[in-house]
């Protein structure tokens, strides 16, 4: 399902209930904002970023800290936005990272601020963030095989994600939980992985590859599903299925060897689950986006800029995620990808 390509302009309202919420016309109300604060990124992984790096944004037309701050501030008291993660490409790359979380965070001191973020660096900033109001972080980790990693990232850096990890359950940065990435060419090192997310307190969560790759490489033949992940997570571990916790949240949990411990699979692909997303998304030039797989992106930025008042700006919001489409449709015959790639959206 190609869906149209639309940046700037007025959304329609049409039809829309008179509510203040995020709401569109399948029955689903946005309340998990995603603030993509950078383009740049640390590594290069193959299912992201090509080898070359993003094309760069203008510094003039990156949302500044204080931007993102009202912006989060409008989200959370006139749209009904519950929690806020900041993404990247990685958001580590944004020098003045602590002054956003710590604007944000006595803006809106009662919401939940989280980060997904590959950790390289974060040993060094683990205790800064979590004292702006920092909450919790994602890493990115897809193997815990040194070669296997700079394969797939095409820089040698895990030592300093694992420390990274570390740093972040010392600064009270908790639950860490792991994004991993299902990719064939790392799924036998999926039981090392998972032992060592055990090991170290981590919740570990695999995600099925989705097709916002830079280089287009992305088939669904190649696609490691969950059903294969769990075959092989099966040879080592005893996995009872625990469903989601949380409706809306996209990741099912199973027990591993009778629990505590869960590891969660995100088939974003083969059990899509379009139907409960709960998520609006900023990107760092400041456009407004519904959907991971859309390209229909809405300039609050420009909007911003001109004077706009809060009002303005939440009513282009809300028009945004009324327009938003009922899934992606990545198993339909005419499928296209978005233009943008993971590390421009934000995950």
């Amino acid at each position: 399902m190609g869906i149209p390509a639309v940046r700037g302009g007025r959304p329609s309202l049409d039809g829309r209930p008179d509510t203040d919420l995020l709401v569109d016309r399948f029955g689903r109300t946005a309340r998990d904002l995603r603030v993509s604060i950078t383009e740049k990124c640390s590594l290069r992984c193959t299912y992201c970023m090509p080898e070359e790096g993003l094309p760069a944004i203008p510094a003039d037309e990156l949302l500044s800290a204080t931007e993102i701050v009202r912006l989060v501030e409008l989200a959370v008291r006139r749209l009904g936005v519950r929690e806020v993660r900041f993404t990247g490409g990685e958001p580590l790359m944004r020098r003045d990272l602590e002054q956003i979380v710590a604007g944000c965070h006595a803006a809106v001191p009662d919401t939940p601020l989280a980060m997904t973020s590959n950790g390289v660096g974060l040993e060094h900033r683990a205790r800064a963030l979590a004292a702006a109001g920092l909450g919790r972080v994602n890493i990115s980790l897809d193997t815990v095989d040194p070669a296997g990693f700079a394969r797939l990232t095409r820089r040698d850096r895990l030592g300093s994600v694992l420390t990274g990890i570390r740093a972040a359950h010392a600064a009270g940065l908790y639950p860490v939980k792991v994004n991993a990435v299902l990719m064939r060419e790392t799924l036998s090192g999926a039981v090392d992985l998972l032992r060592w997310c055990l090991n170290e307190g981590c919740e570990l969560r695999f995600i099925e590859e989705m097709p916002l790759d830079a280089d287009h490489e992305w088939a669904r033949t190649n696609m490691v599903t969950a059903a294969e992940l769990l075959d092989v997570l099966g040879t080592a571990f005893t996995l009872t299925e625990a469903g989601r916790a949380d409706p809306s949240a996209p990741a099912e949990t199973w027990l591993v060897n009778g629990g505590p411990a869960t590891v969660g699979i995100i088939a974003s692909v083969t059990r899509r689950f379009c139907g409960d997303c709960d998520r609006t998304r900023l990107t760092a030039d400041g456009m407004i986006r519904s959907c991971l797989f859309s390209d229909q992106e809405y300039d609050l930025r420009s909007l911003l800029r001109a004077g706009a008042s809060d009002d303005e700006l939440a009513q282009l919001w809300r028009g945004a995620m009324w327009n938003k489409w009922a899934g992606h449709g990545i198993d339909a015959a005419d499928f296209v990808p978005p233009e943008r790639t993971m590390g421009a959206i934000g995950g």
